[in-house]
């Protein structure tokens, strides 16, 4: 799945027309990184949080949807965003390839928090 339109992308995220499937963590990223060019930090989260939601309950796995995690990653896409202007989401994927990997927490914090 990859949608080329970023507007079309979170379109679809939004309304809730995306297939858990195939909305790998590079797509989250890539939401995240969407909504917060069009968003103040509280308004993107609002969006994210409620997309996600959906998402995890369109799957069958609502408990999935974990808050201090969505929370943390956009924290750290915004930080990247405020230190540089990216063309795209394409150069801002290469320019900080560790935001692509869905682990990456686990460098800041354990498992149980």
């Amino acid at each position: 799945m990859r949608t080329t339109n970023s507007e079309e992308l979170l379109a679809d995220f939004t309304e809730g027309r995306l297939d858990p499937k195939e909305f790998p963590h590079r797509e989250h990223v890539r939401v995240s990184y969407e909504l917060l060019r069009r968003h103040s930090f509280p308004e993107a989260l609002l969006h994210l949080a409620q997309g996600l939601r959906q998402l995890a309950a369109k799957a069958g796995h609502p408990e999935a949807y974990h808050e201090t995690i969505t929370a943390a990653f956009l924290s750290l896409i915004g930080e990247r965003q405020s230190k540089t202007d990216y063309a795209d989401f394409d150069q801002f994927a290469q320019e900080n390839p560790d935001l692509m990997q869905k682990d990456l927490l686990s460098q800041f914090y354990p498992a149980a928090v």
